[in-house]
């Protein structure tokens, strides 16, 4: 169960349900069957206008990119999916991740939304599937961008661990916490921030931590890829994430002075970079 409680899901579950009634450019609500169980996609954008992809981080879902939909869909027709095992819509079900489950699952979404090959955009969690679906099924992705991934530099979750033993004991909030190793300053991070307090009173993330891609693995990537990281990420290492992105055929990297895993801001980084390899 991902959830502590009936309770704590009902409330993740409406916080979603809000954001998704805001949405702010027209959008369809799909549900993909998969082997695994049902998967939540909300598209946005022309019809026929070049497919795009997008895969949040852990303890997120498809709301992280609603302040970058609408620019995105003026250009793309973009496919927000909710990743099983996260507070979104789709399964619960977590797939294993040394394994070839977490491609053969997007595969069968690509396939129920009729999309043969697709630029993909991935955050965190969602930056180490796109890298993972890359090396499984070079043919089927055009562009990738990496927002903070996962898979490169070496992985900490110390700060979340902590969050929670300090809120337990009354001296730090999840939400202190969470702004500083996140890198969210001023008023445009406290939305984020509810959502992130909301979120993880009352959801249990995946344990554990991310295979880590090796070097030939990378040296094997042989399309455009963007990887945007901060520096001061406290959830990745950053200067080894960015040091091992040098190893892609076609890499560009970025990293970001005073940013920190919540990579704000990067609407146009990404738009400008899929348009530049878009046929």
């Amino acid at each position: 169960m991902i959830y502590k409680s009936d309770e704590g899901r009902r409330l993740v579950e409406q916080r979603y349900r809000e954001h998704l009634d805001a949405w702010p450019v027209p959008r369809e609500e799909l549900r993909i069957e998969t082997g695994v169980g049902e998967t939540f996609v909300v598209a946005s954008g022309p019809v026929h206008a070049p497919p795009l992809v997008v895969l949040h981080g852990s303890g997120a879902n498809a709301s992280t990119w609603r302040a970058d939909i609408a620019d995105w869909s003026r250009s793309f027709r973009v496919f927000a999916v909710d990743l099983p095992g996260e507070p979104g819509f789709s399964t619960p079900t977590r797939l294993a991740l040394d394994s070839d489950a977490t491609a053969t699952w997007l595969d069968e979404v690509l396939d129920g939304l009729g999309l043969h090959t697709v630029a993909l955009v991935g955050m965190s969690l969602g930056g180490w599937t796109a890298l993972d679906y890359v090396l499984r099924r070079p043919a089927r992705v055009t562009t990738a961008v990496l927002l903070c991934p996962g898979g490169l530099g070496k992985h900490r979750y110390g700060w979340l661990v902590k969050a929670i033993g300090l809120r337990m004991i009354g001296r730090h909030s999840v939400r202190d916490m969470a702004r500083t190793a996140l890198g969210l300053e001023g008023a445009q991070a406290d939305p984020i921030i509810d959502d992130i307090e909301l979120t993880f009173t009352h959801f249990s993330p995946r344990p554990g931590k991310l295979p880590v891609f090796r070097d030939e693995q990378l040296r094997e990537v042989d399309i455009p890829v963007l990887v945007i990281a901060g520096e001061r990420d406290a959830l990745f290492d950053s200067a080894r994430t960015a040091q091992r992105a040098g190893a892609l055929r076609r890499g560009e990297v970025r990293l970001l002075p005073g940013a920190g895993h919540a990579l704000l801001n990067q609407t146009a980084a990404v738009r400008e970079f899929v348009l530049s390899h878009t046929g």
